[in-house]
């Protein structure tokens, strides 16, 4: 009996070229402005300190920035990237730049989810602030409603099996009871790996024939 269910967002929920198109550009457009204008606000400089230690030296922010927009070119899972890049999108949706994509089978779907009683939860690479921002500011409207609680790389990084049993621990469900969507096999191989039940969705013509995972075009084939 699934009792929770836990999902991915980019090419889950969410389309790709969302993403890449409109959520990364507009960080990267604005990375360095944002850092050089907020330099006296604590909780940036919290990241530029995060920086520092993973790349292991004392960055100018000058250098900072740099460093934040290599790591955007390279699409790289960095805490502190994705914390920043949050606080910029924060105030790209206020402005109306743009709406967070979710497609429309999975809101009805995660609609019903929600109504019939299981728990949802989500799990990305980008930070919590973000999720909560692409679902506040969907384009059918604010969706935060639906779910629980988010999780993001400080728990863990997603092909990583110890973050799907933080995860279990942390919502106080049992690792069988809880079906984790995605459409990366290394992420759902590490769920499995966890104990988790898992769904495969597959929007674009990938090849499935030697899946060890549940396949799902969409959110209407998964079976919860």
């Amino acid at each position: 009996m699934i009792r929770a269910i836990l999902t991915d967002i980019e090419g889950t929920t969410t389309s790709i070229s969302f993403v890449f198109n409109v959520l990364f550009p507009y960080a990267r457009n604005h990375i360095a402005g944002f850092v050089r204008a907020n330099l006296d606000n604590p909780a940036v400089q919290k990241e530029l300190h995060a920086i520092n230690q993973e790349v292991g030296q004392h960055l100018s922010v000058e250098q900072a920035i740099q460093q934040l927009t290599d790591w955007i070119d390279r699409d790289r899972k960095i805490t502190p990237l994705k914390t920043l890049q949050g606080m910029i999108w924060k105030q790209g949706y206020a402005d109306k730049r743009f709406t967070g994509h979710v497609y429309p089978d999975a809101v009805q779907h995660l609609r019903q989810w929600c109504n019939d009683g299981i728990q949802l939860y989500v799990y990305s690479s980008g930070s919590t602030p973000a999720q909560k921002l692409l679902f506040g500011y969907s384009d059918f409207g604010d969706l935060t409603p639906l779910f629980k609680g988010y999780f993001d790389t400080r728990i863990g990084m997603k092909q990583n099996s110890t973050s799907y049993q933080k995860i279990a621990a942390g919502i106080g469900e049992d690792a069988r009871q809880v079906l984790f969507l995605s459409d990366s096999v290394a992420e759902l191989d590490a769920a499995r790996e966890a104990g988790m039940q898992t769904a495969w969705l597959v929007r674009d013509g990938q090849d499935t024939t030697e899946s060890r995972h549940p396949v799902c075009h969409d959110f209407s084939e998964i079976r919860a």
